[in-house]
């Protein structure tokens, strides 16, 4: 698909033919000097398709200027999902597109990638200012997460489908984002990056010296609660994490590799001792973290850790090399397909409502003859109802076309089991039910 639609077109084209090592340098700038130099370099694969990345004026709000790429495959899945992948400091949209291997993997599962570009001087993503750190407070996050929505409307995006990654600046915005806006992104890939609001800083610089050498050391309740402070009062599903870092970091040094573990396994409440520890390949080490953080650490990595191969690994972590509903597989690398249901499935459903909210409690029966291991129940809410808390499932996004996901003590349902879900929500006046659901994909009947 060719994107010759949107204002102000400024095509770049991917290469068809030659190839070779593609050198990207960046760096992170401070507004006192520049630091170390960021190289990013791998081989990136031609491929022949006639989709150009497109830059995009008019996305919505975008109170830093920030400019809009948009690289929309010849074929994509009938709702797709959404990636957003930011660059690192010096860096571009049409760099990030040219020198890593997202692309690519877009033209071969069928999803969307957005590439912004910081304009500031230095070109790095803001992770600094109060503005940025709070959702809706302005700067860089909301004219990121515009670019979001508009891609979701325009192209009938997935909500429950939606991914955030980046390098080095784009890792750390990578953790605002996530912080920001829990509802809109499901799951994030960040590549040597810091905590979530780690580089806040009260004079007005970008630069926060003592976070970026790793001397910024908080409690996993205190960088729990930065992420829960971006975003005061919500209690949905916050999105799972995969992390990235280098031994040898010397931009954004080792140490905070630590702190995000610190941070995200908190926000899931979970414990920092892993629940399982593996190593890919020679020089990494992978530790899980219940099926929600995922930390791999490169033995002797740089600064330049996002190489050929780890975009895949991401990709994979997302579940966006699969067409169907999708779960984590701790005993391999990649997220496996949920099978679809042999039998069938009944769902029943019941309102309790008060002025401007309601509960909804929710049965969801295997009628099938085979069990379900691992389970996912779609559904609509209707308009201008919005989940604020639920129990026995994890539930994203929060209104629209929801999704609905076992927990760890009722994944499996037996054939003529049931299993009992629920939730809060606000409402504008309409108390109604959905209409339909589907278990991994197949119909149920409703009760």
């Amino acid at each position: 698909m060719v994107l010759r639609q949107e204002p102000a077109p400024r095509p770049h084209r991917r290469p068809r033919t030659g190839g070779g090592p593609v050198k990207v340098l960046g760096a992170m700038v401070t507004s006192l000097a520049a630091a170390a130099a960021f190289v990013l370099a791998f081989v990136v694969t031609p491929q022949a398709s006639a989709a150009t990345l497109t830059e995009v004026t008019n996305f919505g709000t975008n109170p830093s200027n920030l400019r809009m790429h948009l690289y929309v495959p010849d074929r994509t899945q009938p709702n797709p999902g959404v990636l957003l992948a930011i660059h690192y400091c010096t860096g571009t949209g049409p760099n990030y597109y040219s020198g890593t291997e997202f692309a690519r993997l877009a033209d071969q599962y069928g999803f969307i990638v957005i590439y912004p570009s910081a304009t500031r001087s230095g070109q790095c993503f803001d992770v600094s200012s109060p503005q940025a750190l709070r959702r809706d407070g302005g700067s860089d996050p909301v004219g990121l997460v515009s670019m979001v929505r508009y891609v979701l409307q325009r192209y009938n995006g997935d909500y429950s489908k939606v991914f955030v990654t980046g390098t080095s600046s784009g890792a750390m915005t990578t953790n605002v984002m996530l912080a920001n806006y829990p509802d809109v992104f499901a799951a994030g890939a960040a590549f040597a990056g810091v905590p979530a609001s780690c580089f806040a800083t009260t004079d007005g610089s970008s630069w926060n010296s003592a976070c970026a050498n790793g001397q910024v050391n908080k409690t996993p309740q205190e960088w729990g609660n930065l992420v829960r402070g971006a975003y005061p009062g919500y209690n949905g599903a916050r999105p799972r994490v995969q992390l990235w870092h280098g031994t040898n970091d010397d931009t954004l040094r080792y140490p905070n590799f630590t702190e995000e573990i610190e941070q995200w396994t908190n926000v899931h409440g979970l414990s920092t001792t892993p629940t399982s520890t593996d190593y890919p390949q020679s020089s990494w080490t992978r530790t899980r973290y219940g099926d929600k953080v995922e930390a791999i650490s490169i033995q002797g990595g740089s600064h330049n850790v996002l190489v050929s191969g780890m975009a895949l690994r991401a990709i994979q972590f997302f579940g966006l090399d699969r067409t169907g509903p999708t779960t984590t597989d701790l005993t391999n690398s990649t997220t496996t397909t949920v099978p679809d249901p042999t039998g069938a499935c009944r769902v029943a459903y019941a309102v309790s409502s008060w002025n401007t909210g309601l509960t909804a409690s929710i049965s969801v029966t295997n009628t099938g003859t085979s069990p379900v291991n691992g389970w996912q129940l779609a559904f609509t809410l209707p308009s201008g109802q919005t989940i604020t808390s639920g129990w026995s499932a994890t539930y994203s996004p929060t209104s629209g076309a929801v999704t609905a996901r076992n927990v760890s003590y009722n994944g499996t349902l037996n054939p003529g089991a049931s299993t009992g879900i629920g939730f809060q929500a606000s409402h504008t006046g309409n108390t109604g039910k959905p209409t339909s659901f589907t278990l991994n994909g197949a119909a149920c009947t409703v009760a």
